[in-house]
């Protein structure tokens, strides 16, 4: 306690004057949202019997695991929640006294924020670790008083998925935890909240997100769910336990916050609509148990989108109203006053409203949902790839084939809206901005989005052929256009600079162009070595059979394809700023190495007797590929066809830049002839005729 009170993080009951009451504090405020939270968590799971005994002969671990397993879980997520909130202020919002303090290890607001964040990351690994062994006596229905309980968890541990990503969690938890508690540097923070979020996600990966009978549409949505919900909801808390700190520096943190709160409201909301989708099969599954805890969620929800709604146009108005009073916005720091009692007065409501819709969310992830999360007796097709076999493909299918994959479709139309509201904003202002860079980039999206939800990506599940298609096609065809519509340039023009030395967007897009890192990354040698080297690996090692067969495995597999390609494509005929680049010479020399290279895979693939992907191909069984091996040979075939194109298209782009080159070069030359008189010109002819006049004097 006396650390909080030393940060400013709890004190004393002010009285608010001239409302003759008193204000809670922000500790009480964030205890308030656990015990709201815990106390919902009992009475859904009372209400949907998630924490009754098993029926059906089933053994059962007893009562104290089946209750605390659920209470340890919102303490777990509130505490993963502050963890992540704590450390994004701490990287990204917090600004110091002074520009120059704001990039100093010590500076006082930051520094409280990494206490507030190592605190919570050990509650959070705790919990986890806990949450584990609970877990695991729940579902082996073993007392945890059982003299083989310690053999049997060590056992499982890692062979239980949901104990596993449990387990990996913690792990995350506790090495934010030990980083963060010697560490008070910006980038620490940004690099923490990263491993924070790994935590997080990794945990979508189990529950009822794990046996979904739509399975991918269901990890997609509790992945997108439990991120959102934790920034949004550590935000808030950190924001309350750190107010007294901020001062005057409070309405700038919140509207930062706001900014990125308004995100997740908006991805929490199209993910609960997706996860809801998956386990209610009616309207009429509403008036069940579960149904009804989904509209208590929902409306805790529009509660709590109103009450943000409220803070971004009136309260922190007033408190901006306040500063500019009182004029202390500049000094920034001091206990609270009016600014932080009218802050916590909403902020409050919204914490313990966050609370409620955490315990509720944790009793509903333990309640049986209305529609089956398992298939019985599943195909090898549906078993393998969470879908069906789909029919042998046609002329037509390249048309009419689609099969929604809402991740990338959704990353597609942001990708797209970003990009275009940016060149709005550039042409508002008077500037202009190449057409076709916009029509690049825009429709290296489209392609995205048709190549992942479209024919390609539906039948490049269960053939290899197709898949090497899709392959192709994500990794030469998609980048060159992205990196043609200069992203980092358009952010770079539009995203307003920070003027208080904190990292925004703008800020954190520059120190990455401009990183050691990426110098390395942005080496032609290293970027084509590492295209073709990831090739050959994936598709010789288990990581092709991992992709084909999980969820997980096939979104790192797109990722890694667009991302190794993007960069490929960059160091040869990339705009965007960066290292130095090499002479156009020599990247069509690294350009016709990589080609070759490329060629030879092909070529290996079609002369190749051993069947890729394990057993994945034999055992899926699709009626209408018939020899496995002559499909593979035919893919290599396309890789081989395929990829020329491109390459022909990136040989032609680095020559047009490189004509370009010279001939500005040649004009920037007769430009400084006509300035000085052309005085390279004439020291180069004199120069040639004094050797002139060298060579004709007499020899003796």
């Amino acid at each position: 306690m006396a650390t909080l009170e030393r940060d400013g993080l709890v004190g004393p009951r002010r009285d608010t004057g001239g409302t003759g009451g008193a204000v809670v504090t922000a500790g009480v405020a964030a205890a308030g949202a656990v015990v709201v939270g815990l106390l919902a968590c009992v009475v859904a799971a009372r209400f949907t019997g998630a924490a009754d005994p098993l029926t059906g002969g089933l053994s059962d671990a007893g009562p104290v695991v089946r209750w605390s397993l659920p209470l340890v879980r919102v303490v777990h997520d509130l505490a993963a929640s502050l963890t992540i909130g704590a450390l994004l202020l701490a990287g990204t919002m917090i600004p110091g006294r002074t520009r120059e303090e704001s990039a100093a290890l010590d500076e006082p607001r930051r520094a409280a924020a990494f206490r507030l964040a190592t605190t919570s990351a050990f509650v959070w690994a705790v919990a986890g670790a806990v949450g584990v062994v609970f877990t695991f006596a729940d579902a082996a229905g073993m007392p945890l008083g059982d003299p083989a309980f310690g053999a049997s968890l060590a056992n499982s541990v890692w062979a239980i998925e949901p104990l596993r990503v449990g387990l990996i969690s913690a792990v995350a938890a506790f090495v934010v935890a030990s980083v963060a508690a010697v560490s008070r540097a910006r980038s620490v923070a940004v690099a923490l909240t990263v491993v924070s979020a790994f935590g997080v996600l990794v945990l979508g990966l189990a529950g009822h997100a794990g046996g979904s009978s739509d399975h991918e549409t269901a990890v997609n949505a509790i992945a997108a769910h439990l991120l959102g919900a934790t920034v949004w909801v550590g935000g808030l808390l950190a924001l309350v336990l750190l107010h007294r700190r901020l001062g005057g520096a409070l309405a700038v943190v919140a509207r930062r916050y706001s900014a990125v709160a308004l995100w997740c409201f908006v991805a929490l909301g199209l993910s609960g609509v997706m996860s809801a989708s998956t386990r209610l099969g009616s309207w009429s599954d509403l008036t069940s148990p579960y149904g009804v805890l989904v509209l208590v969620k929902v409306a805790a929800f529009v509660a709590l989108g109103a009450a943000g709604a409220w803070h971004r146009r009136t309260t922190l108005d007033r408190i901006d109203a306040i500063d500019a009073t009182a004029g202390r916005a500049s000094r920034g720091d001091g206990p609270p006053d009016g600014r932080g009692r009218l802050f916590l007065r909403l902020a409050t409501a919204e914490t313990l409203l966050m609370g409620l819709a955490v315990g509720v969310a944790t009793a509903l992830a333990r309640s049986e949902p209305p529609v089956p999360e398992t298939v019985a007796d599943p195909s090898p097709a549906l078993a393998l790839t969470g879908f069906p076999a789909p029919p042998a493909p046609t002329a037509m299918s390249w048309l009419t084939a689609w099969q929604v994959e809402w991740l990338f479709l959704a990353t597609a139309v942001v990708a797209i809206g970003v990009y275009v509201a940016g060149v709005v904003r550039l042409r508002r202002r008077g500037d202009a901005w190449p057409v076709l860079r916009t029509v690049g980039w825009v429709s290296g999206w489209l392609l995205f989005a048709y190549a992942t939800n479209g024919v390609l990506g539906i039948y490049g599940r269960v053939a290899f052929s197709w898949h090497m298609t899709l392959h192709m096609t994500e990794a030469m065809v998609v980048p060159i256009l992205l990196v043609l519509g200069a992203p980092v340039t358009l952010a770079l023009r539009t995203v307003r600079p920070r003027r208080d030395g904190t990292l925004g967007p703008r800020e954190m897009i520059l120190a990455a162009v401009h990183s050691p890192l990426f110098r390395v990354l942005g080496n032609p040698i290293f970027a084509a070595a590492f295209f073709f080297m990831s090739l050959v690996v994936f598709y010789y090692s288990g990581l092709f059979e991992l992709a084909l067969s999980t969820h997980t495995g096939h979104l790192l597999m797109t990722a890694h394809f667009v991302l190794t390609g993007y960069l490929f494509a960059w160091v040869l005929v990339g705009i965007d700023p960066g290292p130095k680049r090499w002479s156009p010479p020599l990247r069509l020399v690294v350009l016709f190495a990589t080609v070759s290279f490329h060629a030879f895979f092909g070529v290996a693939m079609i002369s190749g007797t051993t069947i890729l992907g394990g057993d994945f191909f034999q055992t899926i069984r699709i009626p209408w590929v018939g020899d496995v091996l002559a499909d593979q040979r035919y893919g290599g075939g396309v890789a081989w066809a395929i990829g020329e194109l491109p390459s022909l298209v990136l040989a032609l782009t680095v020559a047009l830049q490189w004509f370009r080159t010279d001939r500005a070069e040649s004009v920037r030359s007769d430009r400084r002839a006509d300035r000085d008189g052309d005085v390279e010109l004439t020291a180069y002819n004199a120069r040639l005729a004094a050797m002139a006049r060298r060579d004709e004097r007499p020899t003796s």
